[in-house]
């Protein structure tokens, strides 16, 4: 059923790092930050009550749900320029919450972006309180319905995966585990990320990917504004640091039953959580699976060669907060 409106382990720590990301990572690929098209013309979200102002959510809740059972809870996260109903509809995810009996929601940033900490957004510069917000609203839905605690997870892509990052960095006793698509880890994160918990971490980014390059670099906001990356294997080692992950996964072909050019490795680390990297060859800075949502010439394909949100969940399902 989809709503909408009619109107305890040490702190982990991934601040050791063997060079610093400035002089390690490469010259600047990319143009700006993702700038999603809004496809759909979205439909009122429903209004939250949040620090005086209304903020809104979409929110999907399987016909399985029960009152009785606890069930998970995942928050998808729109990238910059998107809404919440654009990104259900991207990411076609409803599916895989019907089939796993997650209850999902997707809410919606200030004027389509959100303050993920990087400094580079309007809603950074404007303070913005998306921490707040989404903690609140999972407060409210936890009361609303049975929610297992320990199944709270968040993905999202680009601006939205950062904003899963910084959630997961900061309160690692509200999320379970993040999956990040098209979206690296930010270096000024990357220096400050001491999570309470190992994290387990699912990062998928598409080689081709030139707003989010998978090299990292220095990526300019539509704002002007920039701010370092890392690449995204370094992404994966440096939270693999940050949440105890020490012994190496892959490299792993994954299989492509389609016709789609794209090739699919999956690598990683395990240990006191498994942080795992599905490199997309080919790929560019697209939700894998989901709709093609720009033209080729402009956001890369969109692989087909495997469903990001079917990858998604099959992690979260198997991943709740110890």
């Amino acid at each position: 059923m989809t709503h909408r409106a009619s109107g305890s382990t040490s702190r982990a720590s991934c601040h050791a790092r063997s060079s610093s990301p400035g002089s390690s990572l490469p010259a600047p690929r990319g143009r700006s930050l993702f700038a999603a098209r809004r496809l759909f013309a979205p439909p009122p979200g429903l209004p939250f009550p949040h620090r005086g102002g209304t903020r809104s959510y979409h929110l999907h809740v399987p016909e399985s749900v029960r009152p009785d059972v606890a069930h998970p809870l995942v928050l998808v996260l729109h990238g910059g320029g998107g809404n919440g109903f654009g990104m259900s509809r991207l990411s076609r995810f409803n599916r895989v919450a019907d089939e796993h009996g997650f209850i999902v929601v997707y809410p919606d940033g200030v004027d389509a972006f959100w303050a993920d900490g990087r400094g580079v957004t309007d809603a950074d510069d404007q303070g913005v309180d998306d921490v707040g917000f989404l903690l609140a609203l999972l407060d409210a839905l936890a009361a609303r319905h049975r929610v297992d605690p320990a199944r709270v997870f968040a993905a999202g892509i680009s601006n939205g995966g950062f904003m899963a990052q910084r959630l997961a960095c900061d309160h690692a006793d509200r999320i379970a585990a993040i999956a990040s698509v098209g979206a690296s880890l930010p270096a000024a994160l990357a220096d400050r990320c001491r999570p309470a918990r190992p994290v387990p971490a699912l990062f998928v980014h598409g080689t081709e990917d030139t707003f989010i390059p998978y090299a990292g670099g220095l990526v300019t906001g539509r704002s002007g504004r920039s701010a370092v990356l890392l690449s995204a294997p370094d992404s994966v080692r440096r939270w693999a640091q940050c949440s105890g992950a020490a012994t190496p996964i892959g490299p792993t072909d994954m299989p492509n039953t389609s016709d789609d050019p794209t090739r699919l490795v999956r690598t990683g680390f395990t240990g006191a959580a498994d942080v795992e990297l599905v490199t997309v060859e080919g790929g560019g800075h697209t939700w894998p699976g989901g709709i093609q949502y720009a033209p080729v010439r402009m956001i890369g394909l969109t692989s087909r060669a495997v469903d990001a949100s079917a990858l998604i969940g099959a992690f979260f399902a198997s991943h709740p907060r110890a």
